[in-house]
């Protein structure tokens, strides 16, 4: 094994270490990766501290051609780096190659250029025109403006394409940030500050990242009264808590939350095609995604056949070394989320499913079997609860109706899909589930262009797209009297 990676965390401009580290580990084979900055309390205030200043006292906030030019940097710079944050975010997150050229990299990287186009295009000022009002005439308009310091909190399934979701608009829109990593793989974020001190012109103190294992390192940052808004992806309970935290002083917060996405199967669709995108989809990224439809709704008189063809595509599904290009799926993050998802798979066959492939840990590494089960109780735990792993719970319908009905009975609401081979019946169910983004016969929502986000308990806010950029500005309504000219 190579000498373990040591990282440094970016505070005021700085690459510095903390008084003590932890430790992170290659999923894969469970050995030591490397060592992180364990942020303190105290490290988070400094970094608040700096992020105020910047954003106070410099014209970063106004300087439209100075973010411009720092993202335009960036963007080259993770162009050019791109190899050496393939292999870290492969042994750190235990990423699939094939998935780094997708999500969990190339495409996160053209985030940062999406956003440097949109700023320099972008109109911060709207006239409204005159109205007329007590006699007098008033020219009004209204001028947007970047809401302040941001506290962005991330998780650990897709840690690069999360931080620049959250970095990029929030720097092009005039903010300053504190990011601070997930604890589970620090390292690639970290990364992420190495490459802003050695090759941009962002100012000290407008981009921050941390590492911590510390819970109060998070607290600092949702509750400190010098952070304007919180943007956080994660679970629905800590969304919650930060909800709650960030009320004492009123801050805007935006939250990408959990999900139990349903793609629900019609009687007239291609059951092989379908089956294969459900077996596929739940075993990207070992089913460590909020968005992934981890419920299957099918006909009950096709129920059968169609688990038949999920078994079969699950199969063919390769799971291994994600060094390996062939590979398509690698390992859980951890011992312990592996052990998480274990328990449900057990519970969910004692609550009465059927197990019909899978349900079994695999050592070395973290890894966990494509595991299906059938015949699920639409209110069973399985059903109900985010579990974070390859596991596709099977649900059958009566009719179209009862399909919807399942679909939206949940208290997530972030994505779903439908297959049929009539698009306008699909359309028409897509738009009856409460959902925020929505895959029809296989399409593809997920781009930097898209607003992502949820419903119900899935979030508040979008992500991605003019609206995530949106998220980030505040709007100013100005008003004069205009003055009439004297006549010659």
């Amino acid at each position: 094994m190579s000498a373990p990676v040591v990282k440094s965390q970016l505070v005021d401009g700085e690459l510095t270490a903390a008084a003590a580290t932890f430790a992170s580990y290659n999923p894969a084979t469970g050995e030591l990766l490397g060592h992180a900055p364990d942020a303190t309390q105290t490290d988070a205030e400094t970094a608040v501290a700096a992020a105020r200043r910047a954003f106070d006292t410099t014209d970063w906030s106004t300087n439209r051609e100075l973010r411009l030019r720092c993202l335009r940097q960036l963007h080259a710079a993770l162009d050019e780096h791109r190899e050496d944050l393939r292999e870290l975010t492969i042994a750190e997150v235990g990423a699939p190659r094939q998935l780094t050229h997708g999500l969990q990299l190339d495409e996160p990287i053209g985030i940062v250029k999406y956003y440097a186009d949109l700023l320099e295009t972008y109109e911060f000022t709207e006239d409204l025109g005159e109205t007329e009002s007590r006699g007098r005439r008033h020219h009004r308009w209204v001028e947007k403006e970047a809401v302040g310091v941001v506290a962005a909190i991330l998780p650990y399934n897709f840690p690069n394409q999360l931080a620049l979701a959250k970095l990029a608009p929030a720097l092009a829109a005039g903010c300053t940030v504190v990011l601070k990593g997930a604890p589970q793989t620090p390292l690639t974020t970290l990364a992420l500050g190495e490459l802003i001190a050695g090759h941009t012109d962002i100012p000290p103190g407008v981009v921050n990242i941390l590492s911590s294992s510390r819970a109060e390192t998070g607290e600092v940052l949702t509750t400190h009264p010098d952070v304007d808004a919180v943007t956080f992806t994660g679970a629905t309970t800590t969304g919650r808590r930060i909800m709650a935290a960030a009320a004492g002083s009123v801050k805007r917060v935006f939250l990408e939350l959990g999900g139990k996405s349903a793609m629900i199967v019609l009687e007239d669709a291609d059951f092989t095609q379908a089956a294969m995108f459900a077996a596929f989809t739940i075993c990207s990224h070992s089913g460590q995604g909020c968005a992934l439809t981890s419920r299957l709704l099918v006909p009950r008189q096709h129920h059968d056949r169609i688990v038949q063809l999920v078994a079969a595509g699950m199969e063919r599904v390769r799971v291994g070394d994600p060094t390996d290009p062939k590979t398509a799926m690698g390992p859980l993050i951890s011992e312990q989320q592996r052990d998480k998802v274990d328990g449900m798979v057990r519970r969910a066959v004692e609550a009465g499913a059927t197990l019909v492939r899978g349900g079994k840990p695999v050592d070395p590494g973290f890894f966990y079997e494509p595991t299906l089960l059938a015949h699920v109780d639409p209110d069973s735990e399985i059903a109900q609860e985010e579990v974070f792993g390859p596991v596709l719970a099977v649900i059958p319908f009566d009719d179209e109706d009862d399909a919807v009905r399942i679909a939206n009975h949940s208290k997530y609401g972030l994505s779903g899909a439908v297959h049929s081979a009539d698009e306008d019946r699909a359309i028409r169910i897509a738009r009856r589930v409460r959902t925020g983004t929505f895959s029809i016969n296989g399409g593809n929502y997920f781009a930097p262009d898209v607003p992502f986000g949820g419903y119900k308990q899935s979030g508040i806010g979008r992500e991605s797209g003019r609206a995530g950029f949106e998220e980030f500005l505040e709007e100013k309504a100005f008003a004069r009297v205009v003055v009439p000219q004297e006549q010659p």
